[in-house]
């Protein structure tokens, strides 16, 4: 697979939350974590532009992206398994 042939690339697994633009979906990366102060354990959500020129993903799709050279203004992570 692509992922060991490459150096030290993140890879996160995410949720698809939009993919209303060609070729780029939205994911979202949930992170449970304790609140530094008051111990109350908190949600943490990141979204991410991530490239995609397969089949069309749905929305909810649970995806996993790697990071990747800048390919556009915002876009920095490419869908590698669905």
């Amino acid at each position: 697979m692509e992922l060991e042939e490459r150096g030290n690339r993140k890879v996160r697994q995410g949720r698809v939350v939009s993919n209303k633009m060609e070729k780029t979906v939205v994911v979202v990366i949930e992170k449970t974590m304790r609140h530094p102060k008051y111990e109350k354990v908190i949600k943490r959500k990141q979204k991410l532009y991530a490239h995609h020129d397969g089949a069309p993903l749905e929305v909810g799709a649970t995806v996993t992206v790697v990071e990747t050279r800048p390919l556009s203004k915002l876009k920095r992570w490419r869908v590698v398994a669905e």
